[in-house]
């Protein structure tokens, strides 16, 4: 998997999680869950040595973790700025979809696309969407990669910049 995908699958993670529960301190939450995030892999790696609850010092983190919390971060932020935006346009292109009773998954991963597509010129729109529609098959459901896709696609219909290719590079 490519660095860039798993950043947005860390930033769906937390959208999610701040969608159900939003933080009263972005900042420290997002330090909290990239520790959680350090401490689940390192648990992973160690094949399940360490115990439940254990509390382990834990190295600096990687150069690797940098550069995902230095695209994730970004993404993230962006994203909860322009909620109220992202999910006027959810509304208007999911007919008969009320968003309180759409799939919080689904939800979290259409306003992180959004967001990419009407604000992160470096990033094609097209990359977007099937960034979008990936994550939704691995999180949600096939059905849910298919929704994603037809909202997403309807949004990049209205767009005012090339689909395929980046307005900005990074």
């Amino acid at each position: 998997m490519g660095m860039r995908r798993e950043a947005r699958e860390h930033a769906v993670q937390f959208l999610f999680q701040c969608d159900l529960n939003a933080p009263d301190n972005l900042d420290g939450a997002l330090d909290h869950f990239w520790e959680s995030q350090r401490q689940a892999a390192l648990a992973k790696a160690s094949d399940g040595k360490a115990t439940w609850g254990e509390t382990v010092a834990l190295p600096p983190p990687s150069t690797a973790e940098a550069t995902l919390r230095l695209f994730s971060d970004p993404l993230i932020r962006g994203t909860l700025e322009h909620l109220a935006e992202s999910d006027a346009i959810i509304v208007k292109h999911a007919k008969n979809w009320d968003i309180t009773r759409m799939a919080a998954v689904d939800r979290n991963i259409l306003r992180l696309a959004i967001y990419e597509m009407l604000y992160r010129d470096d990033i094609p729109p097209v990359v977007s969407i099937n960034e979008a529609v990936d994550i939704a098959k691995k999180f949600s459901t096939e059905a849910s990669g298919k929704f994603v896709n037809g909202i997403l696609d309807k949004v990049r219909g209205e767009l005012m910049r090339p689909a395929r290719e980046a307005t900005r590079k990074s």
